[in-house]
C-alpha cells in the first residue's frame, strides 16, 4: 500500500521542539492555526477579564454551529466573574476543578435540549458538542483560552438553575486569559500544564478498513 514518505527528521525535531514550547499541535501536514493552537489550560489569569464583545463572539460562534435538522439543541448558562451565575456554576464544579477554575473570567454551563414540542431531539448531545467546539475555537481567535469540564455535579446544577425536564447539563467551560503555569501552585500541576500534547497517530485514527491505515 502506498504511503507518504516520512518527513525529514531534522524538520520533525524542530516541529516537536516548537510544539513543546507553545503547545501547538504536531501534525503531518499543515492545519489551520486556530486549531493547532487550541488546547485546554488550567493556568488562567485571575485579574484578566473577558470583554462583553469577546463573550458575545464566543456565543455567536456556538449559535451558528450545525445541528441535526437545525434543531439547535445547545444552550449556555453564562457567568461572568463576580456575578451570581458565575458563583453558582463554580459551586457545582468538582473540587479539583474549583481549585483552578475560580481564576477564569467567564464560566459557562452547556446544556442540551433533548426534548421539544415535537418530541425527542435527535443527536442533541452531538449538537451541543459541535456548538462547544465552535465556542472554544472562537476563544482562540479572541486571544483567550477555554477548558471544557465533565467534572461537575449535574444534579446540583439542575437544582440551582431550576432546569426543566428535557434540558441536560453536560459540560462546564472556563474561559479566560492564560497565565504562567506556576499559578497552579504544585509541582505536579505545573508539570502537567507544561507537558506536550499527545494524540493517537494518524495511521491508527484514519482507516480504510478496521486495522488498515488510510495514510
Amino acid at each position: 500500500m502506498w504511503r507518504r514518505p516520512l518527513p525529514d527528521l531534522h524538520f520533525l525535531w524542530l516541529a516537536y521542539s516548537t510544539a513543546v514550547s507553545d503547545k501547538r499541535a504536531l501534525t503531518s501536514v499543515g492545519i489551520h492555526d486556530i486549531i493547532a493552537r487550541r488546547w485546554s489550560p488550567r493556568a488562567l489569569d485571575a485579574e484578566a477579564d473577558v470583554s462583553e464583545t469577546q463573550l458575545r463572539a464566543l456565543l455567536e460562534a456556538a449559535r451558528w454551529a450545525p445541528s441535526f435538522g437545525n434543531t439547535q439543541p445547545a444552550r449556555y448558562l453564562v457567568g461572568v466573574r463576580g456575578d451570581d451565575t458565575y458563583k453558582r456554576i463554580l459551586d457545582v464544579l468538582a473540587e479539583g476543578n474549583r481549585q483552578w477554575a475560580h481564576r477564569a473570567g467567564v464560566l459557562l454551563l452547556g446544556c442540551a435540549v433533548t426534548r421539544n414540542d415535537k418530541g425527542d431531539v435527535p443527536y442533541a448531545e452531538y449538537g451541543l458538542g459541535l456548538a462547544s467546539e465552535n465556542l472554544v475555537l472562537q476563544a482562540v481567535a479572541e486571544g483567550l483560552a477555554a477548558r471544557q469540564m465533565a467534572g461537575f455535579d449535574a444534579d446540583a446544577a439542575r437544582q440551582v438553575f431550576d432546569l426543566p425536564d428535557g434540558v441536560e447539563p453536560l459540560v462546564a467551560i472556563a474561559v479566560g486569559v492564560r497565565a504562567e503555569p506556576e499559578v497552579l501552585g504544585t509541582d505536579r500541576d505545573v508539570e502537567r500544564e507544561n507537558a506536550p500534547r499527545v494524540r493517537v497517530p494518524l495511521d491508527e485514527f484514519a482507516l480504510r478498513d478496521w486495522g488498515t491505515p488510510a495514510f
